[in-house]
């Protein structure tokens, strides 16, 4: 078959549906191509008595073929027995390819329509447009229906979390204060799958798989599960529903993957999660992200709202219509909203070893989210300020985000994920934060090798720009596809235009930092973008004598640079 590009099998809610359902990619080529009368024979045979299909590969014929391909997939469900199907079709950055979608309930059935739409599409190349349907559905009647979905109907209260920044640092922040009241606490996510924290599982479990492992440990209480892009396209999400859903917000990352190009497209996938969360449930919405906000207006679930500013049109509007809360920052506390009622100061921010003594304004929203579903979900309210109170920015607590060291010396050193622009920016918001006067910042810069040019280009230009000496640490269990050499090019390529043309590169993470390190002078801040090689980066740094800062350690570093 050449229509067929892919049949992927979604086990549970998507972006097309909130159940199972049956993605097919296909090539309309032929469709688009074939006389304007074979078009309309096509047309006609599949039920579409007055199209009007336009001439060959013009617009008019494009938007004939979607119409015609949803058509298509009904008409061949039809004439196989099956007498209701919903059916979404979806552009893609290709004219001549196509999505479809539709809902399973018997996955041999189901990926046997998907193939005959595809043979069907062959077939009118050839102009044999009559009997191809027939045919089609004939073979798929006769194929066995085949098992039913996997998808989880939770048996415990689950919390959501998506976003593009911060998912894992407010799933184990939600998961630390749950601990905290004393509930069994299962969550999954880029790390593995933790049952009362303890590392069971090592991997990367953001998708469909790691809610599925946490929910098979009949101990566990609680489920926090982070929810990536990646499973919400290509197997869906694990589980028919949640208790309340956590979206951080929308920032450019993974773009140019699985056909989403697009920050709109992307905050169409991540609405997938608030969207299945049950009526009667929370939303925990950022309020300053717009297209997060807008998700409200997609939810069956009550919307609660965080944002850094009390007075912000989002907070102001979810009070005023009754049924919304929101949490924000007043007078330096954290403070809860509710309509009609005064606010309720849960801690200070000073006292959130998170947010670094209210340094980081990522961490901010972190602790608000985090706080938000925590109340949502029904854990005490003492007991969500002892959980944001204790849970600190370490190896222990939140491994691989915005983790600080002294190193004997004086100089500093933050180690971060900070994969994409806003991360890295969040990084170079802490490092300025904890800088004396007069002392510099020193980056190992680095990039995944799945992202777009246009991305990796940008890392070089702000970490350039934003410190005083700056070097490529490369992360070489992560080139995906692209050599060193290309993304040192891309990295420099940034970095030249804004004057900075001196960059040199090393080929690990460890040895990028020792040699920032070596150049780093009393009350030096030095930052690494550590993906690949975290533990190896946590032993040099024992090795060499340094040590975690603890909050009070921060808060003397924060007060020394403010002067």
């Amino acid at each position: 078959m050449t229509s067929l590009v892919e049949l992927r099998v979604l086990e549970g809610p998507n972006l097309y549906f909130p159940r199972a359902a049956i993605k097919l990619t296909v090539d309309i080529s032929g469709l688009a191509a074939v006389p304007r009368e074979t078009a309309r024979r096509f047309a006609s045979r599949i039920g579409l008595r007055n199209a009007r299909p336009g001439e060959p590969e013009t617009g008019f014929r494009q938007r004939f073929a979607a119409r015609a391909l949803a058509r298509l997939v009904r008409a061949v469900a039809t004439e196989s027995g099956t007498s209701r199907l919903a059916v979404r079709v979806r552009p893609t950055s290709d004219p001549h390819r196509l999505v479809v979608a539709f809902p399973w309930k018997h996955r041999g059935r189901a990926e046997a329509l998907g193939r005959a739409v595809a043979e069907v599409l062959d077939a009118v190349l050839d102009g044999d447009v009559d009997d191809a349907v027939s045919r089609a559905a004939a073979s798929v009647g006769a194929t066995d229906a085949g098992p039913g979905p996997t998808t989880i109907t939770p048996r415990i209260p689950v919390v959501a979390v998506t976003g593009t920044n911060g998912k894992t640092t407010t799933s184990r922040m939600i998961a630390h204060i749950a601990r905290t009241s004393g509930l069994l606490v299962g969550w999954s996510n880029t790390d593995g799958i933790y049952v009362d924290g303890e590392l069971v599982e090592a991997g990367d479990y953001s998708g469909p798989s790691g809610a599925g492992r946490v929910l098979s440990h009949q101990e566990v209480e609680l489920a926090v599960t982070e929810t990536a892009r990646g499973g919400i396209l290509l197997k869906g999400i694990g589980l028919t529903r949640n208790d309340v859903s956590v979206v951080t917000n929308v920032t450019a990352d993974h773009l140019g993957l699985q056909g989403i190009d697009t920050l709109d497209q992307l905050a169409e996938v991540k609405g997938v999660v608030p969207r299945i969360t049950r009526k009667g449930g929370w939303s925990v919405l950022n309020g300053d992200d717009p297209r997060v906000f807008a998700m409200r207006t997609s939810i069956t679930a009550r919307p609660w709202i965080f944002s850094r500013d009390p007075d912000s049109p989002a907070i102001r509007e979810i009070l005023s219509h009754g049924s919304g809360r929101a949490t924000t920052v007043i007078d330096g506390w954290v403070s809860v909203l509710a309509p009609n009622a005064d606010p309720d100061p849960l801690v200070e921010l000073v006292d959130v070893p998170m947010t670094l003594s209210g340094l980081s304004r990522f961490n901010v929203e972190n602790s608000l989210a985090a706080a938000s579903a925590a109340l949502a979900i029904g854990i005490p309210r003492d007991k969500v300020v002892e959980g944001l109170r204790t849970f600190r920015p370490d190896a222990e607590h939140n491994p691989g985000r915005m983790n600080l060291f002294t190193l004997p010396g004086g100089v500093s050193v933050v180690v971060d994920l900070a994969h994409n622009e806003a991360g890295l920016e969040a990084m170079l918001e802490i490092m300025n934060g904890v800088r004396r006067s007069g002392a510099r910042l020193l980056l190992g810069l680095g990039a995944v090798g799945d992202r777009q040019d246009e991305l990796i280009d940008k890392l070089g230009e702000i970490g350039a720009m934003g410190t005083d000496v700056v070097a490529i640490g490369h992360k070489q269990r992560y080139l995906r596809g692209r050599s060193m050499e290309e993304l040192e090019r891309l990295l420099r390529a940034g970095a030249e235009r804004v004057g900075v043309t001196d960059v040199p590169a090393y080929p690990t993470e460890v040895e990028c930092l020792a040699a920032l390190v070596a150049q780093a002078q009393p009350g030096d801040v030095v930052g690494l973008m550590c993906h690949a090689e975290r533990e190896e980066v946590y032993a040099w740094i024992a090795e060499h004598g340094g040590t975690a800062d603890r909050p009070e350690t921060l808060a003397a570093k924060v007060r020394a640079a403010a002067g």
